[in-house]
């Protein structure tokens, strides 16, 4: 996909760490903490559910490696990693990447988990889950 912003080579001077399935870089973001970063595919695949088993394994280990790189930089306390997917998911570029967010105890927002907006009230669709856990299985 030649016009898609996370596609090499256009991106290839913002890669940190690489290998033959996927790349890291930081998030260019203003306003993202000190050290945030992501873990992309080389190929392009929409979402994380499209990528290949190579892939799901050099994300893991790149994963690893960027996190002690972030870790000697900038010393957090805490991390998010997570994936957001699709328009409604938060996914703004479709190019599946995979957010590695260093936290500081000293943020405003410190102990806010990737959850901490599904578990606010306010965000309840009309036709939210039941209430009773036991009735997402058919109990």
């Amino acid at each position: 996909m030649t016009d898609c912003v996370f596609c090499l080579p256009l991106v290839e001077p913002y890669v940190v760490l690489s290998d033959e399935h996927c790349y890291t870089t930081f998030t260019h973001d203003t306003g993202t903490p000190a050290g945030s970063a992501m873990i992309l595919p080389r190929a392009h695949r929409p979402t994380v559910f499209d990528l290949t088993p190579d892939e799901w394994a050099s994300t893991r280990t790149l994963l690893h490696r960027m996190r002690a790189l972030i870790t000697e930089l900038h010393g957090p306390d805490g991390w998010n990693v997570g994936w957001n997917t699709q328009p409604t998911g938060g996914q703004s570029i479709p190019h599946a990447h995979c957010h590695l967010v260093p936290r500081y105890h000293d943020e405003p927002l410190a102990g806010r988990g990737i959850r901490s907006w599904i578990k606010d009230p306010d965000n309840r669709p009309p036709h939210h889950a039941p209430a009773d856990p036991a009735a997402w299985y058919g109990n």
